[in-house]
Order: C-alpha cells, then structure tokens, then sequence
C-alpha cells in the first residue's frame, strides 16, 4: 500500500458515512475509523504487521482520547513525542522501568515507545514522583497523549 492509496481511503471515510473501514492487501492491513470513542470496534493483534507513517495518522479525523480521571493536584505531564507503542519494560521479562509512587530525577527512563520499529526511550523532564501511568502496556499511543502524570518535588 502507497502514501497516496492510504491518504485516499481516509479522505474517502471521512466524506462517506461509513464510520471504520479495514483493508487487507498483499499481507498487510490498514483500518481507518471516524469514531474512536465507540466501544465497538476490531482489536488491533499485537503483532500488527503494518504502522502507518506518522504523517498520515496525523491527516485523518481526529481522535478524541480516553478521558483520564482529572486528577485533583496540578502535576507535571509527559507526552509521547510520537506515535507509537507504548512499553513500560526494555524487555517482555524485564522490569518495568517506574512504578507509581516512585520518585525519578530529570532525565529517568520511563518508558519506550516504539515507531516503526524503532524503540525511542522517554525521559522525565522533572524530578518528582510517579502518580499515575495512563498508557496501556503494549497498546498504540498517539502524539502528544499523556503517558505519565508526575507530582514535581
């Protein structure tokens, strides 16, 4: 599948009615929703063979986030710089790299997220402590959603 095919199929559900649409060509898949927000939809098998450039999950509709539970301090967020999946360990059988509740310094390593297969460490840009992990271990995080919630020390 070209750039130019996938940008087509997403300009073609965003004009119809059609909410999600999933294609398969030569061994590889791509699906395309209007509606994130609904409960319906097809799981993504963790060894999903195609990641779409991050240009074009950027050009489709958009989609609104989980909402995360507003928490009651203001705490310093950190965001995925990239589209990608989320990894709390360098390893499946290795320790996560924080646990909430823990304190970290600026420049800790929180996580991975993993962009065509690139594995990119996320540092904390604050020394603090952890009060919340709001990604999902091994599931698709978009630009700029908030993975970490720290409470600056």
């Amino acid at each position: 599948m070209d750039l130019a095919y996938i940008k087509k199929v997403i300009k073609l559900v965003e004009k119809s009615e059609v909410d999600e649409i999933e294609i398969e060509e030569e061994g590889k898949k791509i699906r395309v929703a209007k509606h994130r927000n609904s409960q319906a939809g097809f799981p993504l098998p963790a060894s999903y063979p195609f990641t779409a450039p991050a240009s074009v999950a950027q050009s489709s509709a958009p989609v609104a986030p989980t909402p995360a539970a507003k928490p009651e301090k203001k705490y310093h967020e950190v965001k995925s710089p990239i589209v990608g999946t989320f990894y709390r360990a360098p390893a499946p059988d290795a320790a996560n790299y924080v646990e909430v509740g823990q304190d970290v310094k600026a420049g800790t390593v929180l996580c991975i997220v993993e962009a065509m297969k690139l594995m990119n460490e996320i540092e904390s840009d604050v020394e603090g402590r952890v009060v919340q992990i709001l990604a999902e271990n091994g599931k698709p995080v978009e630009y700029n959603q908030v993975l970490f919630h720290i409470e600056p020390s």
